[in-house]
């Protein structure tokens, strides 16, 4: 059971408090994303469906890709629960808001709301704008009453703000206020820099908080070069920030931003402040939390990160023995959260470190009830530690361990085929830099037949999976839908160089799941044919497909 705190001070309760996402502007700065206009149009609709207030599209006018974004997410986006915002800055030193044809970009976009970035720390105003302190204060509250005479909610981003108090704290405070005194709906505090702690930004926002009166709305947007990001957005909120800033699963520039999901899980689940959209039902976006990261993932095209907090893949999963005997009986005992309140799962690790309470629970979780088997735990148990001595690891090849356990229940696996022989090779005809070419050959009995195939591919393993599936086929019509899609190899022992025993874990897919399995060999093929059959195996099985 999660144990909730209670309301933060300075912020009496989750009423007007506003969440803020800011990964198709901010979190697409990380290197290696490039989101197109299609991507940004398909994440939008699942931060909004998360419950955000404020989905920040880009920045109009300076990014040819932005500016398209807003004109067709005017007709193609129908939001229940965020508005979007359009990103800009102030105007530039020495002309008329009016007639800044940035500023106007941002009135053209058409979104209802605009976030204006300005210049909150003296050294960056006389070193990078290089104009006066006067002049920048002018530039905020110029701008910003421009945008509210045109009917926006204007929100303003005080860049470097952090660094910049510590610095000349007079002005910062004065930058803040220029732009509230304007109409600035919000100022959002930013650690541009990334390297606050957080006691550092409890002090800073309380002194702001004071400066600037109880009725001010401040926000807080961090980076995480420190590693505080979501820890500072909290103290921020601790000290009287009632909007927050991030990215979903902290992209961003260097070492990102705060995400912005364990942000919003921490306010909901451990303050017990509603921040996110309720529907009609009073039920939030929370509880998809760990669908919608690893749908964003898969537009983004960055792997969904194993140990990120509340929802990646590790967030519950339990290895040691002693865990396991405990969550047995009761799982709060190891767990901070209950995983479905995020939509994520418990699950159990099963390796040499594995007791008897472990196998038990992991084979509740693959539907195989193992109570009062204490031989068949027994034997299980001394299987897995055996083979991890060899090579084998199960934590990442649930299908394998599950065939593990058929086999120890039932006396044998599933006998889908009998193989006779197999071989691969690779061949390359021509001087040096001619492509090379794999092809595989299975001699296997399925069906009452003997069959042999040869298959063909861009590796060896890619051959021999094609050659194994065509054998199959006519017997077995459901692997038309299976596809390898991911490959792994881990040498072992490499100090014995080619001699070094080799470990292979694949990934299969039939469109709807995917399932992993595990070999161990003297070499890279012998490992991966036996992930390979487990693969197929497995699949055959959880389609109830019978043995012919």
């Amino acid at each position: 059971m999660t144990v909730t705190s209670p309301v933060p001070t300075g912020l009496a309760s989750a009423t007007g408090f506003q969440v803020y996402d800011t990964t198709l502007r901010d979190g697409a700065q990380q290197e290696g994303i490039n989101l197109s206009v299609a991507d940004k149009l398909a994440i939008a609709p699942l931060l909004d469906e998360l419950g955000v207030g404020f989905i920040e599209g880009g920045w109009p006018g300076a990014v040819p890709k932005d500016t398209e974004f807003f004109k067709r997410a005017a007709k193609e986006l129908d939001l229940r629960n965020a508005e979007l915002a359009a990103f800009g800055s102030t105007r530039k030193a020495g002309t008329r808001a009016a007639d800044d044809t940035q500023v106007r970009a941002l009135l053209d976009s058409e979104a209802p709301v605009v976030t204006i970035v300005a210049k909150h720390d003296i050294r960056h105003v006389e070193r990078a704008l290089r104009t006066s302190g006067a002049e920048n204060l002018a530039m905020i509250a110029e701008t910003v009453a421009l945008l509210v005479r045109e009917g926006r909610r204007v929100m303003v981003d005080a860049e470097h703000f952090f660094d910049g108090f510590r610095f000349d704290s007079a002005y910062s405070v004065q930058a803040v206020l220029a732009g509230l005194e304007a109409g600035a709906e919000v100022v959002c505090l930013c650690d541009t820099n990334g390297g606050m702690v957080p006691p550092w930004v409890t002090a800073v926002v309380a002194e702001v908080r004071a400066a600037v009166g109880p009725d001010a709305v401040l926000g807080m947007h961090a980076h995480n070069d420190s590693g505080c990001a979501v820890a500072n957005t909290l103290a921020a909120v601790e000290a009287g920030c009632a909007h927050v800033q991030g990215t979903v699963n902290g992209y961003g520039e260097r070492t990102g931003n705060a995400d912005l999901l364990a942000v919003v899980a921490n306010l909901e689940l451990k303050y017990g402040l509603p921040v996110l959209a309720r529907d009609e039902q009073g039920g939030s976006g929370l509880a998809d939390l760990t669908r919608i990261a690893h749908a964003i993932s898969e537009i983004t095209n960055i792997s969904p990160f194993a140990r990120s907090p509340y929802v990646g893949a590790s967030a519950f999963a339990h290895k040691a023995g002693l865990h396991a005997s405990a969550i047995k009986v009761d799982p709060d005992l190891y767990q901070h959260a209950d995983p479905s309140a995020v939509g994520n799962d418990m699950r159990m690790l099963v390796s040499d470190m594995a007791g008897r309470a472990s196998i038990e629970l992991k084979g509740r979780e693959l539907g195989i009830d193992l109570t009062g088997r204490a031989d068949v735990l027994a034997r299980v148990t001394e299987r897995v530690k055996d083979a991890e001595a060899r090579g084998y690891t199960y934590e990442a090849a649930d299908a394998s361990f599950e065939l593990l356990l058929v086999e120890e229940l039932e006396g044998s696996r599933p006998q889908y085929f009998r193989v006779e022989s197999w071989r691969a090779i690779v061949e390359r005809v021509g001087p040096r830099g001619t492509p090379a070419t794999a092809e595989a050959t299975v001699k296997l009995h399925a069906g009452d037949e003997r069959i042999v195939t040869t298959g063909e591919g861009n590796g060896p393993v890619n051959a021999m999976d094609h050659a194994l599936r065509q054998a199959l086929v006519g017997v077995y019509p459901t692997l038309e839908t299976f596809e390898l899609i991911d490959f792994k190899v881990r040498i072992l022992d490499a100090m014995h160089g080619t001699d070094a025993v080799t470990r292979v874990l694949i990934e299969m897919t039939d469109g709807k799941q995917s399932w992993s399995t595990v070999g161990v060999g003297p070499n890279v093929l012998e490992a991966s044919w036996e992930a390979l059959t487990d693969a197929v195996i497995w699949g055959l099985r959880h389609h109830g497909v019978m043995p012919r």
